[in-house]
């Protein structure tokens, strides 16, 4: 699971102008990483640009697919990752990224023009996000379960195994014990024939 590309667009016109933007490009080598970043760029416009208002989406393009919510107001999230990535944490991101990016930049601000804004609330959700389970609470507790969930298997496993040897056990034991009283039995009728007085 990796997260590429978080970016935030203007939708309202065509074409949709990136305002901010964050990549992790770190798994491609130098050579890669402007053509990769320009991919990205341009895959992130295309699928704002595409989107409509109040609408939600996700495109795939070979190994890579773009998660995007476009609002009512005319500005459109992106985030690329890879397909292994979980739909629900790249939705509740891009929702909490636009609400912040919203409370900070008003309207008027984004509207027109071709601007970039700083907004590095991108960069950290991006490091942040790179483990879905450690960042989201709902997966984090998933996992926790899980992992309580194996726990616990494996102790009803070995109560259960227990439990067999604990039967086999008295089964020997009550063998052993009529075995015991027959020997008692065999030993006293022995004994009471060399009894000298």
């Amino acid at each position: 699971m990796k997260l590429y590309y978080i970016g935030i667009f203007r939708n309202s016109t065509k074409p949709a102008v990136e305002l901010c933007g964050a990549k992790e490009l770190s798994s491609f080598s130098f050579f890669e990483r402007k053509s990769v970043g320009e991919f990205l760029t341009f895959f992130g416009t295309t699928v704002a640009e595409r989107t409509a208002p109040s609408q939600r989406q996700s495109v795939e393009e070979n190994e890579y697919i773009a998660h995007t919510y476009a609002r009512a107001d005319g500005i459109a999230g992106v985030i690329v990752a890879d397909k292994e990535y979980p739909i629900r944490v790249a939705y509740s991101l891009l929702n909490r990224l636009l609400d912040q990016f919203l409370a900070q930049f008003p309207r008027a601000q984004w509207s027109q023009g071709e601007l970039k804004l700083q907004f590095p609330e991108l960069e950290s959700a991006l490091m942040k996000y790179q483990n879905p389970r450690q960042a989201d609470s709902i997966m984090r507790v998933q996992q926790e379960l899980d992992e309580t969930k194996i726990v616990l298997h494996k102790a009803i496993e070995s109560v259960l195994q227990r439990g067999e040897e604990l039967d086999s056990l008295v089964a020997k034991s009550s063998a052993l014990s009529t075995t015991s009283k027959m020997f008692y039995k065999e030993a006293k009728k022995t004994n009471s024939c060399c009894i000298i007085a």
